[in-house]
């Protein structure tokens, strides 16, 4: 029998902004975070379902497009089943800080990417393993895989598989950049080890920033109302051509384990770049500030007295990360603002390299777009001074350190 549990993390945008404590964002207020990944069992009498955060993702679809019945007929073959197992740890804390320590069996999806046998699947279906085994190809059989390597940042891995080529059939890769809300799209997965279950539904939503498995925000997911489950996790989020243009990995769960209608991917284009990647180098660098921060809104900047009415308020400064010896600093008061509550007095960032900044996002966005010992120029604003200070940005730490 299994025992179902699953630690779902769902991170939306709340109009207060987000924390930067890396490349990535993640959020200092308005986040709902319960983990993915793990679940143990208690003892050795069954296996568990282990799944996580779930998505989809668009089409550009010209209403002749294949139905959702060709799309799977095609891209079926290419979706695979993803079993990790663990032994027992000796931790006592499970991932996300969930109680913990024994072993146990994570069951998602993934798909195949090219004839190499290279599966691309979610860093937390696979997180701690101590054996993976992929089931390939309409005829169930299974292979054990190697995981070529993870990146918890972005919730991708890679895994690799020495099948026979007739059993190995690539997904086509899209543009998740392309995808327009009301696209529809196709998810192809396993929920709650239901084989190759396809569900559809639209884009119902872009530009979603989402929580990592170790704590920093994944921009631009996909959100969607394709019904997707625990188990889809690391599946293909499909347009209506048949194209992969995000990976699932995340719904927002109002209680239980159950799909509400809102699920989130990680886009195609980002998955892309991370696992070539991980199979050329087996690893990812991200670029590192070292800052938390909240949006600048009209009322924010009325009631703080700021010069700017939009900006990137910073909360908390990591101390010795980049930010801190480039001397940027965090405030020290505290202000309720519309019930949240917030630190004032610190930074305003308003350009990142000449670029105007008009919240968080525009920050994260430029340092995702640079590499470890990158600079990136900051102008930034306190009581009325305006100054630029020239930031080398660092390599991310294995974890986001939390603002506290």
């Amino acid at each position: 029998m299994h025992a179902t549990r699953s630690r779902i993390a769902a991170f939306a945008r709340s109009p207060f902004g987000s924390a930067l404590l890396g490349g990535l964002v993640v959020g200092v207020l308005g986040w709902i975070a319960i983990g993915a990944g793990w679940v143990a069992s208690d003892d050795d009498s069954g296996s568990t379902v282990a799944t996580a955060p779930l998505a989809a993702a668009a089409s550009d679809s010209d209403g002749g497009g294949p139905t959702v019945n060709e799309i799977y007929r095609k891209d079926g073959p290419g979706v695979v089943l993803v079993e990790s197992t663990r032994a027992p740890q000796s931790s006592p804390l499970e991932p996300f800080g969930q109680p913990g320590g024994g072993g146990g069996t994570a069951t998602g999806s993934g798909f195949v990417i090219d004839e190499d046998g290279h599966i691309v699947t979610n860093a937390h279906v696979v997180d701690g393993a101590e054996s993976v085994e992929v089931t390939l190809g309409e005829d169930g059989e299974s292979f054990d895989a190697d995981v070529v390597g993870t990146d918890p940042s972005t919730d991708i891995a890679v895994l690799d598989v020495d099948a026979p080529g007739d059993q190995l059939h690539p997904l086509s890769l899209g543009d998740s950049a392309d995808v327009q809300v009301g696209d529809p799209v196709v998810a192809i997965g396993n929920p709650f080890g239901l084989d190759r279950t396809v569900t559809a539904g639209i884009v119902s939503a872009l530009q979603r920033e989402i929580r990592s498995p170790n704590g920093f925000t994944i921009r631009d997911a996909i959100q969607t109302d394709a019904p997707i489950n625990p188990g889809n996790s690391g599946g293909p989020l499909l347009d209506a051509a048949g194209r992969v243009i995000g990976v699932n990995s995340q719904i927002e769960a109002s209680g239980g384990n159950g799909n509400v209608g809102i699920g989130f991917a990680v886009p195609i284009d980002t998955t892309r770049e991370v696992a070539q990647q991980l199979i050329e180098d087996g690893e990812v660098q991200h670029a590192f500030l070292g800052v938390s921060g909240t949006d600048v809104t009209p009322e924010i900047a009325d009631v703080l007295n700021l010069d700017n009415d939009e900006g990137a308020l910073v909360q908390s400064v990591v101390p010795d990360s980049p930010a801190d010896k480039a001397g940027i600093e965090a405030g020290d008061a505290q202000a309720t603002i519309g019930g949240q509550q917030l630190n004032a007095g610190g930074d305003v960032i308003v350009e990142a390299d000449g670029k105007a900044v008009t919240d968080m996002s525009d920050v994260i966005a430029a340092v995702d777009s640079k590499h470890p010992g990158d600079k990136l120029e900051l102008t930034v604003v306190r009581g009325g001074d305006q100054r630029t200070v020239s930031v080398t940005l660092g390599d991310r730490p294995a974890e986001a350190t939390r603002p506290g």
